[in-house]
């Protein structure tokens, strides 16, 4: 209850719809308990030589001398108890015939009351219905005929009608919690939501929002409109023996213990049930995002069994609902045929002896007739049939109170990075970046992992082009994406122009920094539209300039529609090295003050990534680079400032190419990688004393068998070296 307690605020924005559709459901009650009612009248007619005419004016007869009876005792006992007062009784002193003459004054007032109601009822039936009520019995029993598939026919609209705005209700607070969620999930840091995956977010956005909307319906439907429909029966058969209907109540407290105990495990199956679905939607999304890989190395009968695996263990968690509800239905029936079987039993008996009790116990004002029993039958078939529909649901709605549990986990969660209270403006960036004694460990749900930055200290000027080079896992790309703030450092802290990034609104932060990623996103979108992402506002020659200058019209000759040109999901329609020059044209439009290229030429052919380079070396001047590699390209070297090696998490060395030629071990290492490749490789070697500057070009035509190797020697000119040696 506690989980549907939080939908309140969702559904209390629609409470008019929502007080609409339940006076249409307590319509649908009075029409359900009417209708049964009926029973009453066809008994009458078909079964008694009497018609409804004389019925009424009988029972008007009855009641008046009823009355006349009742009113009679009410003065004998009055007259009693005058005379038992005012007797030689001393002051103060209450006899027993005393009491038991006021309590017998109460009980026949009581009787007199009924009687007049009842009195008063007849002869309003006498005056406004039995005029329109045939004398034949047969054009009588086809009146109320009618009258029941004219009630079924309101009673049926009053049902579309309540559906109607039920559904709507609900459409619409799925609507507000979907974007809720999704609204949340974006605000949240990249850290967290990787931590639950794709997979697990996609399943609780649709699977398990799905199931709470079906069960909203039921809420809003069904929950509200049977029990009213139980209600109205109950309280229709109170009027033809209280007794009866309180003894057919037994049960109740016995199927309350029991479906809390079903209760109870429906929710703890559906909720692994659900964990389940996450993992099939896992096990399809890893598929189908890999399928180059899965077709390339035969690994489709690995991913059918895995997939099978995973289905399999959704069978057995969904088999362990279905045998809950299964058991749900039958126990409800079992249980309602015995309080049935307990109320109609003695009723028979009251109706075959002509009695009102039985062992002294007063189960009826009088003698009932065939007549009344058929009407009280009638009523608790209409009490059972209610029921018997909400035990069938009562599945769904432990299943409704499962998922919603988890959609609400999804706005429980808490960002781990915090929004400054009161935060700083940020101008332009232009004089400072600084990482000051900043580790990072990845949040890894209890694994204990090696910190991924190991108190890391550098400062890079306004303007500076930094190359941040090292080998896979060496902490390069963690570094940069603490910039844009994908992550906060556990210690230490990011200062731009002195300014600590935390202590300023993230979209000032991120409006100043232009990202292009080594795994190239693009939207299902144009390429016109895919560039101006990060600036919706940009002009169409705005647009065309980033396009000119990340050499994007370069491939519009093979694209049928340019410009418009869609380029399907993650741009599936383009080669990786188109894909990545559409991403840095949606980068360089921004024109950040800090741009990161985090292997942002990997995908690119040679030609293009030189046409990249040249764009770059334009376009970086006047804001701050961060470079991202494993290889440095020697024509990055025309342009770069600074190149800052990464090992194992910590910062190895910084400084310019021939320095770090000349003083660090892991820099040589990476660069004659680079330029003779791995070992086996059927390259030209070369063999330099020498290091080499930047802007050479190391990959001129070398013929063999000379192998380059470097070697610090300052009195020879790296160049004219690289040049004895072609």
């Amino acid at each position: 209850m506690q989980q549907f307690a939080r939908l309140l605020p969702y559904l209390w924005q629609h409470r008019w719809k929502l007080y609409l559709s339940s006076a249409f459901a307590l319509a649908v009650a009075v029409l359900w308990a009417g209708t049964l009612s009926l029973t009453f009248l066809v008994v009458k007619v078909l079964l008694q030589d009497q018609s409804l005419q004389q019925y009424v004016e009988l029972e008007v007869k009855n009641s008046e001398v009823e009355i006349d009876k009742r009113q009679r005792e009410l003065d004998e006992l009055d007259r009693q108890l005058e005379v038992h007062v005012f007797g030689a009784l001393p002051s103060g002193t209450v006899s027993a015939s005393e009491k038991e003459l006021r309590r017998g004054q109460d009980r026949v007032a009581g009787k007199l009351k009924s009687a007049t109601r009842r009195l008063v009822a007849f002869r309003w039936v006498r005056r406004h219905v039995i005029p329109l009520v045939p004398n034949d019995q047969f054009k009588t029993y086809a009146v109320i005929l009618s009258i029941l598939v004219i009630g079924t026919t309101l009673k049926g609209t009053a049902v579309f009608i309540q559906e109607v705005l039920v559904g709507s209700v609900v459409e619409l607070t799925v609507m507000a919690l979907r974007k809720d969620c999704f609204r949340h999930a974006l605000n949240l840091d990249y850290q967290t939501l990787m931590r639950h995956g794709k997979s697990e977010l996609m399943s609780r956005f649709t699977n398990d929002i799905g199931i709470a909307a079906d069960g909203l319906n039921l809420l809003g439907g069904r929950i509200v409109r049977e029990p009213l429909k139980a209600f109205a029966c109950i309280f229709v058969a109170f009027f033809v023996s209280w007794q009866l209907t309180l003894l057919s109540m037994v049960c109740v407290p016995l199927m309350g213990v029991i479906f809390h105990r079903y209760g109870l495990l429906l929710k703890r199956a559906s909720h692994h049930m659900m964990e389940r679905m996450s993992r099939i939607y896992k096990s399809l999304e890893e598929t189908f995002d890999g399928l180059k890989v899965v077709i390339s190395f035969n690994g489709e009968r690995r991913h059918r069994q895995r997939f099978h695996h995973e289905n399999k263990d959704y069978y057995y968690q969904a088999m362990k609902v279905v045998q809950i509800d299964s058991l749900t239905s039958p126990t409800t029936e079992l249980l309602l045929t015995l309080a049935v079987c307990v109320s109609l039993l003695p009723g028979a008996y009251l109706v075959l002896r002509h009695q009102d009790s039985i062992w002294g116990i007063k189960l009826a004002a009088e003698p009932l007739s065939i007549e009344d029993l058929s009407w009280f039958y009638a009523l608790l078939a209409g009490t059972l049939d209610p029921v018997r529909k909400l035990s069938s649901i009562y599945t769904k709605l432990k299943r409704t109170s499962a998922a919603t549990q988890r959609i609400f986990q999804v706005l429980d969660w808490q960002p781990a990075l915090k929004v400054a209270e009161q935060p700083q403006p940020m101008p332009r960036h232009s004089q400072s970046v600084v990482f000051k004694k900043v580790s990072f460990q990845y949040d890894s749900d209890g694994v204990n992992r090696p910190n991924a930055l190991t108190d890391v200290s550098l400062k890079i000027a306004a303007g500076e082009v930094v190359v941040v080079v090292g080998e896979n896992g060496s902490g390069k790309s963690t570094l940069v994406n603490l910039l844009p703030r994908f992550y906060d450092p556990n210690t230490g802290s990011v200062l731009i122009d002195g300014v600590d990034i935390r202590n300023v609104r993230l979209r000032d932060l991120r409006n100043q920094i232009g990202v292009v990623t080594q795994e190239t996103l693009l939207f299902d979108e144009s390429i016109y539209e895919n560039i101006r992402y990060g600036k919706p506002d940009a002009t169409h020659a705005e647009v065309l300039a980033a396009a000119e200058k990340a050499r994007v019209p370069q491939f519009f000759d093979q694209l049928p529609e340019g410009f418009s040109t869609r380029v399907g999901p993650r741009g599936s329609r383009l080669s990786g090295g188109q894909r990545q020059r559409v991403a840095l044209a949606r980068a360089l439009l921004i024109d950040p003050s800090i741009l990161i290229l985090d292997e942002a030429t990997s995908a690119v052919d040679a030609q293009s990534e030189s046409m990249i380079h040249q764009c770059l070396g334009d376009f970086v001047k006047g804001r701050t680079v961060f470079l991202i590699t494993h290889a440095v390209k020697p024509v990055i070297l025309e342009f770069v400032s600074r190149i800052v090696v990464m090992e194992q998490g910590q910062l190895l060395a910084v400084g310019s190419h021939d320095e770090l030629l000349q003083s660090c071990s892991a820099y040589q290492r990476l660069f004659r990688a680079q330029i003779s490749g791995p070992a086996g490789d059927c390259q030209p070697e070369i063999r330099i004393d020498g290091p080499v500057l930047a802007g050479s070009d190391v990959s001129a035509s070398i013929a063999p068998p000379h192998v380059i190797k470097f070697e610090p020697a300052s009195n020879t000119a790296p160049t004219e070296a690289l040049r004895k040696a072609t």
